[in-house]
């Protein structure tokens, strides 16, 4: 097996958790065989939002098709 890692950023109001879950659920509606995810770093968008915007950074594996 071979597998392949790509960044992604997950973000929600509502906290880290819901921020990870959003990178996780969209990992697993685009990409095919996703093994696991990596929580790499955790942050708050406060400049440019009207709230607090937590975001999430993941690396997602996943395998690569033959």
């Amino acid at each position: 097996m071979v597998f392949k890692k790509v960044t992604l950023v997950g973000t929600s109001p509502d906290g880290f958790d819901a921020a990870v879950d959003d990178a996780i659920d969209r990992a697993n509606e685009t990409l095919d065989g996703v093994q696991w995810i990596e929580v790499d770093e955790l942050g708050v968008e406060v400049a440019s939002v009207a709230d607090r915007e937590y975001q999430a950074e993941v690396t997602v594996a996943f395998e690569l098709q033959d």
